[in-house]
């Protein structure tokens, strides 16, 4: 291989494998059987010739021409052909003949290469030797190339950084050096060059000294656009479209990516659309499309932000595990929302005043504030509850009350049990302890004292604990008697004074209804000796059907009564018996002076009919 130039300059690759054709002793060689050149470039192909000198005497003629259309009885001149007028031209050097044979050499020029000149060129010459034409019909294969940009993008996080290399498939003998232009503009020399591609940028390359052989030239897309349709707020489960379009050419190819970090991407799909039939809250994210001829251009980000009711709501708390009475406890109550959700809490299924709050925080936990919560989430597009969390707030023991049984002093010999209680969690566990002394008596809730003596009397107390703490009770004082009085329980009592006071109410009538026959009797007695019975009078006032009490109330009263005072004249209450509806009683009042000492009589009627009292 050899590379030739000339003023004019040219380019081109020759594969140096002398082509020999011959019949007999007429022959065509050619320097090279394959020319790779550049468009735009000179390139010259050579060949010799031999025939042989039959007629010695007579002097030979020569005439040669190059073709690439017809045959070989009928070639088209290339100097005639239209499609390389004012382009080609050919010298041919002395025909030389020694001894029996003649030779020759031709060169044919070809300036300003176009891709068109690509073929198979072929020489033919004419003697003036008797059959003296002949053409060299394997002939010499000119190749046409441009100068290639190789198009790579090695960097995966970075799209658009490309490595374009000049090279020509031609392999240019001397590895000639190329420069770069950018948008037509020189910006540096070199077989490589990087660049971050932008918007409608074009990028070539040129063999430096001869910058008209220069590769085609690469056009960026431009800086494509994305819509998104339906326009507007995207709810979850509705069918969404992204749409990228951009002027290229050649036609462009997409691809769509989400992005993952700042600096990576995940590609989707292939295609100027991409369509989420029912969209996820998982869709939401940033994506942008990627437009690519040779070269690419990205095309600005879009968000897509997907709305959706709460989800995995849950509540925690802090610190988990054990809690004590008095330290600082936090409820948190998180979801998965968008727009973010606002949240209710609730204790034990009833709603608290906390206000909407993520959080919630108890300064110092108390006992009370034992149970079981739960949080729920709601936005605009639904609501969710979380999880239940039970808050188990354990503390010591409180103040233990204790008691006694029986209760009151304890009669020597027999048996009484003390019992302690607590308020604690977790559950206290109890000890029992006599003043003054350091053993223990008993360790369960209840302590039982049988056969008890004098001795065992006095003081005692109960322990109650847990893992949190302690808590002693005050003082329980047994006292041990060797016969005691016994005392009525509450029941017994009030039985006792429900009875005493039944006595007294018949003991009082028994007395009333006494003192009443005995104010009758002297009442009697004053109507037969002239006295004044008044008190007699008030008591027969009442009438006959009146009620027990009524009549009681009255004779208390009679019996209250001053004694009846001796009057001159007589005074007899007359009873007058009738068989009306209403059995009035009357009075009859006759003079004659009661006689205290007078002997009672039974009542009963006179001659008349009328009964005494």
């Amino acid at each position: 291989m050899h590379l030739r130039s000339a003023a004019g300059g040219f380019l081109a690759f020759l594969l140096s494998v002398p082509v020999l054709q011959g019949n007999g002793d007429w022959r065509v060689t050619y320097s090279s059987s394959n020319v790779c050149a550049l468009r735009g470039a000179t390139v010259y192909l050579s060949c010799t010739y031999e025939y042989p000198d039959n007629v010695q005497y007579r002097p030979t003629t020569v005439r040669t021409l190059w073709f690439t259309k017809g045959d070989n009885y009928q070639p088209v001149d290339l100097e005639h052909d239209a499609d390389y007028t004012g382009r080609v031209d050919s010298s041919c050097g002395l025909v030389k003949c020694t001894g029996s044979r003649c030779h020759g050499t031709c060169t044919l020029r070809i300036r300003d290469l176009r891709q068109s000149d690509s073929a198979v060129y072929k020489v033919r010459f004419t003697t003036n030797q008797p059959g003296g034409k002949y053409t060299g019909d394997l002939g010499v294969k000119l190749s046409v190339k441009d100068l290639q940009v190789k198009v790579s993008f090695p960097y995966p996080t970075i799209l658009t950084l490309a490595e374009l290399e000049c090279h020509s498939i031609c392999g240019l003998a001397g590895d000639p050096p190329y420069i770069w232009f950018r948008n037509g503009l020189y910006v540096g020399q070199g077989v490589n060059y990087r660049a971050n591609i932008l918007s409608g940028n074009s990028y070539l390359c040129a063999v430096e000294g001869y910058e008209h052989l220069r590769s085609t030239s690469l056009y960026a897309p431009k800086t494509p656009s994305v819509t998104v349709s339906p326009s507007g707020e995207i709810e979850e489960g509705r069918s969404v479209t992204l749409s990228c379009s951009s002027e290229a050419n050649p036609a462009a190819t997409y691809t769509w990516f989400k992005v993952i970090t700042d600096y990576s991407s995940r590609e989707l799909m292939q295609g100027p659309q991409l369509h989420f039939g029912s969209i996820l809250s998982s869709d939401s994210g940033q994506y942008y499309c990627l437009v690519q001829t040779e070269l690419r251009t990205k095309s600005e980000s879009i968000y897509v932000t997907v709305k959706y009711g709460p989800k995995q709501t849950s509540v925690l708390s802090s610190p988990s595990g054990q809690i004590v009475e008095g330290s600082s406890v936090t409820l948190s109550c998180s979801s998965d929302a968008n727009p973010a959700a606002e949240y209710t809490w609730f204790k034990n299924n009833q709603p608290l005043l906390w206000g909407p709050s993520q959080r919630h925080t108890f300064p110092s936990v108390r006992p009370e504030d034992r149970g079981t919560y739960h949080c729920q989430a709601e936005n605009k597009y639904g609501h969710l509850s979380s999880n239940s969390l039970f808050l188990d707030v354990q503390y010591a023991p409180k103040t233990p009350s204790r008691t006694m049984s029986p209760s009151g002093e304890i009669e020597e010999g027999s048996s009484v049990t003390l019992s302690c209680s607590s308020d604690a969690n977790p559950a206290a566990n109890y000890t029992w302890f006599r003043e003054h002394e350091d053993s223990v008596k008993g360790s369960r809730q209840n302590y039982t004292i049988t056969n008890i003596t004098s001795v065992l009397g006095g003081n005692y107390f109960c322990q109650a604990h847990n893992a949190i703490g302690l808590h002693s009770s005050p003082f329980l004082l047994i006292t041990v008697c060797v016969q005691c009085l016994k005392v009525v329980t509450s029941s017994s009592w009030t039985t006792t004074v429900a009875v005493r006071t039944i006595v007294v109410f018949l003991a009082t009538v028994l007395l009333l209804v006494f003192l009443w026959m005995r104010r009758k009797r002297a009442a009697r007695k004053a109507c037969g000796q002239g006295g004044r019975p008044d008190t007699v009078e008030e008591l027969l006032h009442v009438p006959v059907y009146e009620n027990i009490s009524a009549l009681t109330n009255r004779l208390a009263h009679a019996a209250q009564r001053e004694p009846i005072e001796e009057q001159d004249g007589r005074h007899c209450a007359i009873v007058h018996t009738s068989h009306s509806e209403n059995q009035e009683v009357t009075r009859w009042l006759a003079g004659s002076r009661v006689q205290s000492d007078q002997t009672d009589e039974g009542p009963g009627p006179d001659r008349d009919g009328r009964w005494e009292l």
